[in-house]
């Protein structure tokens, strides 16, 4: 568990599905991230997250408002997708409820994922990748210090029409001070 000023990053909860689903079967949030999903799809990817966290000890988290408890959506750390440029690196990713966007949480989950990084993995970089159009994600990504690396920009095998072409970022492990 993470937690910060605002946001718990935690393990999934039973309670996590209804929230997850209905975000997953939003238009706006999904746009930029594939076919919208049903119930049963949604819960298919907790359970493919949570396996990720049994395997290898860290995953995308679900994201909890400390204030009210309240599901906002996933943000975490995964090891990069075989079939990616990123493979074998440590790859950050975020998806929140289209109304907490624009309201820091994301950047306050995703810092709060780095430094978990920075602090229990040995891992000299973090990568992340997303869709050209979705200038919410890549923006963060910029936001956090992460360089766009275009060598290593590819199409997605999984995804379809609009979505399948990617860009990567990265983020080096900052220097120790002192």
């Amino acid at each position: 568990m993470i937690e910060t000023e605002r946001l718990i990053l935690r393990g999934w909860k039973d309670s996590d599905l209804d929230p997850f689903a209905a975000m997953s079967q939003d238009p706006r949030v999904m746009a930029t991230l594939g076919p919208l999903m049903s119930r049963d799809e949604a819960a298919a990817v907790i359970t493919r997250i949570e396996g990720i966290r049994e395997a290898h000890g860290y995953t995308f988290w679900a994201i909890e408002r400390r204030e009210d408890g309240a599901f906002l959506g996933f943000c975490g750390v995964k090891p990069g997708a075989e079939d990616t440029p990123i493979a074998g690196e440590v790859e950050i990713g975020w998806r929140l409820a289209h109304d907490h966007w624009g309201k820091g949480y994301a950047r306050e989950a995703a810092q709060a994922s780095l430094d978990w990084v920075w602090t229990h993995l040995d891992a000299d970089q973090v990568a992340a990748i997303t869709t050209p159009g979705n200038s919410n994600s890549w923006g963060l990504m910029e936001r956090l210090g992460m360089v766009r690396a275009p060598e290593d920009d590819f199409d997605h095998p999984k995804a379809i029409g609009h979505l399948i072409p990617h860009i990567t970022y990265r983020i080096a492990r900052p220097a120790k001070r002192g």
